[in-house]
């Protein structure tokens, strides 16, 4: 289990604390779902592939997985309020990097700017998760952790909201194929013109979290110590020990698929969306704001799910909540594969439902006897967050062919891969 401190403070020394951490869990909420609309926005922006686009979550993700482990082994030298502040500047950093990108005019800027975005995004979260499992009693860390991930879907509906309201409303309506039939001169205005309205949200958000910087630097935290006696805390003793724990071992590779899934699900649900509602008639941009108002939809049932999952653990073991939750995702992509339609819209919308529950469960379990390696661990399970950047663009490749049904096979696999893990921890 969970080490619990020598010098334990008292539980309403936790609930500031708590509460200020929690508020973090939005935050990187709401830049993983402004940017998964980002995809299509690029791709019009700059006359791109769907497979090109799709660098921008590779960008997005890779910067989880190249700080993740620098994050555990800053964390494990200093303390963990520290890795948070560190995470908040270099989000900050990040987000306003997008001013001179859009200057630029350049696609890849804008890729370098995600990239610092989200390796700030690695240190919250490698700061903040094993953080808020040692913010009480051993027995309920999973449940905790699942709460405060409950925050997560908040900001990702901020975020979403953002995405709908302030940059595909406000972008040019020209079509992707209207826009390949422009001179360069034309493409250009258009493009500046779009890429200004794409940046506003995020210097705004970069503001913010200079604010939230300054208010994490003033309040004091509790002092967690992870200490064993006999103990080593050495970097390759922990890598060793973790290593050996099955749990551990194969929650990375649990981790690794379900954010793939997720990903997958949540990126291409605008691309299915208005593939169907162009089907049915309506025009390009119509459909494309309709599928974004379903993504939203989506994320309402995940944040519901996800407090109504909590709440059920008091009865329900985890594990078990999460074996069948992937069965249903599983059955609900069937429909989307072979039914299509609108009832593959409205399946794959489903889907939100059930993966409300599963990163902080499989988080929970995979560090639940971990110990004195716990930021070492933590690190490896945000670096499993690589299938976000890995996978989507695996999916692109078959969309590109012409086959976007068909394409949520990846996400499919991905689910079969989390039913197994929770079939093996049950």
């Amino acid at each position: 289990m969970l080490p619990s401190n020598n010098h334990k403070p008292q539980a309403n020394s936790y609930l500031i604390p708590f509460l200020l951490i929690t508020s973090c869990f939005a935050l990187w909420g709401f830049a993983n779902d402004i940017t998964n609309p980002m995809v299509k926005s690029f791709s019009k922006i700059f006359r791109m592939s769907v497979t090109q686009g799709s660098l921008v979550q590779v960008a997005f993700y890779g910067g989880y997985f190249a700080m993740a482990l620098p994050a555990a082994l800053f964390i494990k030298r200093f303390t963990y309020k520290r890795g948070i502040l560190m995470g908040l500047g270099l989000y900050a950093i990040g987000a306003l990097l997008f001013l001179p990108a859009a200057k630029g005019g350049s696609y890849w800027p804008f890729l370098l700017a995600y990239f610092i975005l989200t390796c700030g995004l690695s240190f919250l979260e490698t700061s903040a998760n094993p953080f808020i499992l040692s913010m009480g009693e051993p027995e309920t860390a999973t449940r905790r952790l699942n709460l405060a991930q409950s925050f997560n879907p908040i900001g990702s509906l901020c975020g979403m909201w953002v995405a709908m309201n302030f940059i595909q409303a406000r972008m040019n309506p020209m079509s992707t194929a209207e826009r390949a039939t422009l001179d360069e001169a034309s493409f250009e205005a258009i493009k500046s013109a779009d890429l200004n309205v794409l940046v506003r949200p995020y210097a705004t958000i970069g503001l913010v979290l200079v604010a939230i910087f300054v208010l994490v630097l003033l309040t004091k935290m509790p002092l967690i110590r992870r200490e064993e006696e006999g103990v080593s805390r050495a970097f390759g003793p922990s890598v060793k020990r973790l290593f050996a724990n099955k749990a551990y071992r194969e929650g990375i590779v649990a981790q690794f698929f379900y954010v793939g899934a997720q990903i997958t699900c949540w990126t291409f649900i605008i691309q299915y969306g208005t593939k169907v509602f162009m089907a049915e008639g309506m025009a390009e941009q119509a459909a494309e704001i309709l599928s974004q108002r379903l993504n939203i939809v989506a994320m309402l049932l995940f944040c519901g799910s996800r407090f109504v999952c909590t709440w059920l653990m008091k009865w329900f073991r985890p594990s078990r909540m999460m074996a069948l939750l992937a069965s249903v995702a599983m059955a609900l992509l069937l429909v989307v594969i072979f039914v299509g339609g609108r009832a593959g819209v409205y399946s794959l919308v489903a889907v939100s439902a059930c993966m409300s529950l599963m990163f902080p469960t499989i988080y929970g379990i995979a560090l639940s006897e971990v110990n004195a390696d716990a930021e070492i661990g933590s690190a490896g399970l945000i670096m499993a967050i690589l299938g976000g950047s890995l996978l989507p663009p695996l999916q692109a490749l078959i969309i590109d062919t012409g086959h976007l049904g068909a394409s949520f096979v990846v996400p499919m696999f991905c689910f079969l891969v989390v039913l197994t893990y929770s079939l093996r921890n049950t």
